[in-house]
């Protein structure tokens, strides 16, 4: 399973980068805007700081608009992939923006009925929302289990990239599903890393070993 971090602050990422924990990015407009950078500047410095897929995401709604967006944002960058959202002319775009060999992230899914229709768009990931089904009381992992099964069973390629992933249990249930990609916070990520038994392990045999200097 590939991991992403899901971040628009440089330094999360070149931190992430520099633990070996990451594959890649994926930002979003809200991310976007709280870098407080101009948006292609924060992109390029992205660019700068891992050699993996990076997500940008489109602002217009209509497939007039999104597909010179989108193509506008794949000249940025060769590992840019452009993010656009589970509508109707969303749709339209992917199919028009695949044709021309440019990569797409569709996001906003809530259901793996959407994820099929993306699949057939010919979207390279698919983004199901798990944190924000979970939010509403639905289980979002099972959306990746369905999408996964459905994938499965007839060849897709599209790639499930779980996001909206919030804690570790998220993480873990992902990989056993199979899940190709899960993008999560710095926050989660550095979850992961930590278990009381490794922080006091790491403590007795420091203090052991001080012991042993004397």
């Amino acid at each position: 399973m590939k991991i992403f971090i899901d971040s628009g602050d440089t330094n999360e990422i070149r931190e992430a980068h520099e633990m070996g924990l990451i594959d890649g990015v994926t930002t979003n407009p809200t991310l976007a805007s709280k870098s407080g950078k101009p948006f292609k500047q924060l992109i390029m410095e992205i660019t700068e700081i891992i050699d993996g897929p990076i997500s940008a995401e489109v602002v217009s709604t209509t497939a007039a608009e999104i597909i010179p967006e989108g193509e506008g944002l794949a000249q940025w960058h060769k590992n840019i992939v452009v993010k656009v959202p589970l509508i109707g002319e969303g749709l339209k775009a992917v199919k028009a923006l695949t044709a021309k060999g440019i990569k797409t992230n569709v996001t906003l899914c809530f259901t793996a009925s959407q994820a099929l229709l993306a699949a057939k768009a010919g979207a390279t990931y698919i983004s199901p929302f798990v944190g924000r089904l979970d939010d509403i009381s639905t289980d979002g992992m099972q959306v990746i289990r369905d999408i996964r099964l459905i994938y499965d069973n007839y060849g897709y390629e599209t790639q499930i990239l779980t996001a909206s992933a919030r804690s570790p249990m998220h993480f873990l249930e992902a990989a056993r599903i199979g899940s190709d990609v899960i993008t999560a916070p710095f926050s989660v990520l550095k979850q992961l890393l930590h278990h009381p038994l490794t922080d006091s392990g790491l403590k007795k045999f420091l203090a052991d070993w001080e012991k042993a200097q004397k």
